[in-house]
């Protein structure tokens, strides 16, 4: 493997900024401007991505999350009730609003009018935007909640029986799999709607469920090289289990061989095959979790060259949880520094 150029400068000092959003400065913008109650950046950014599904899906994610996003998205649709774009941010944003609520211990009652208000805005997107995937995606991600699954699938009482098992004996959990299958149908590999899969699986069986899925999708040839990122994530889901407290011999989990390979992969297959300039447009989370992954397994010259694609950014996690879980009394972002600084500084 032949060490890649410097892409950043990689001063020991670089400047740490935090955030989902990385390099990318058009969404960034509409970010700003949703803060301050105006959507014409969104819905222009959205326009001018409607015809490449990954960046239009990780952007509608990233906008729906948006501090005070939900009002202007509404404020939006009541000026444009008729656009597809609002249509589809407004289901982000009531299934968010759902999702949130549930982890957040709401009331039954608030929780199930939450779900149906997101699942018919997931149903109106789809009568107008029927090409799309991510009102599939949101319905996919509703199903964290505590419902019958298949009460999100609008096409439920048209499939096969038994609705959630899946016609492959390497894969015996059952799931909303035909959730699954309309978004790959309208956009293969789908990065998030494969994540969602694997936090149903998190969320209503088990963190070692959550990687069964990821581990079994990754065999073989995958049809996106950045669903190899997926085991990265599952795992980080088993450490919290099982090592959250820090004990039980948390800081050898990261060096099993196996977990070596799946980071190497992703690495190989994925990520030394992105170009330089597409750097803005990576989903930092997954350049977060790669960066993590190749430190903890001793891969340097693999880590380093992820740290050089991230720049000054990065996300909180995995950095955050590990850190804490292992009791380290330093703010995770001056570990994170200090471990990017010790990095940086051997390529010179």
């Amino acid at each position: 493997m032949s060490p890649r150029r410097d892409v950043h400068d990689t001063r020991d000092d670089m400047t740490l900024i935090v955030s989902q959003v990385g390099a990318d400065g058009d969404l960034h913008r509409a970010l700003e401007d949703l803060k301050i109650g105006r959507y014409h950046a969104a819905r222009d950014l959205l326009i001018r991505t409607s015809w490449n599904w990954p960046l239009y899906t990780s952007r509608t994610q990233l906008l729906a999350a948006g501090d005070g996003a939900a009002g202007v998205i509404k404020t939006w649709l009541d000026e444009e009730p008729d656009s597809p774009h609002a249509l589809v941010m407004w289901a982000r944003a009531l299934t968010r609003t759902a999702v949130v609520a549930y982890h957040a211990g709401a009331r039954p009652e608030l929780l199930s009018r939450a779900a149906g208000l997101a699942q018919q805005a997931c149903a109106t997107a789809i009568g107008r935007s029927p090409l799309s995937p991510v009102p599939w995606i949101d319905l996919l991600r509703l199903t964290q909640l505590p419902y019958d699954p298949a009460y999100f699938d609008p096409h439920a009482s048209r499939r096969p029986v038994p609705w959630d098992l899946l016609n492959d004996p390497g894969m015996p959990h059952r799931g909303p799999w035909w959730l699954l299958h309309e978004i790959n149908h309208r956009h293969l590999g789908s990065r998030e709607g494969h994540h969602r899969m694997r936090e149903y699986f998190l969320h209503r069986r088990s963190p070692g469920t959550a990687e069964d899925f990821s581990c079994w999708l990754v065999m073989g040839k995958v049809v996106s090289p950045e669903l190899l990122l997926l085991p990265l994530y599952a795992l980080m889901d088993v450490y919290r289990s099982r090592h959250g407290d820090g004990e039980g011999g948390a800081l050898h989990f990261w060096q099993a061989r196996r977990i070596n390979g799946f980071a190497v992969r992703a690495y190989d297959e994925w990520f030394d095959k992105i170009q330089a300039t597409e750097y803005a447009w990576v989903p930092l989370a997954d350049l977060s979790h790669l960066a993590f992954t190749l430190v903890a397994c001793g891969d340097e010259d693999r880590a380093r060259a992820v740290f050089e694609a991230m720049g000054p950014y990065t996300t909180a996690e995995p950095w955050r949880t590990v850190n804490a879980s292992l009791g380290r009394a330093a703010d995770w972002r001056d570990e994170f520094k200090r471990t990017r600084a010790s990095l940086l500084r051997r390529r010179r």
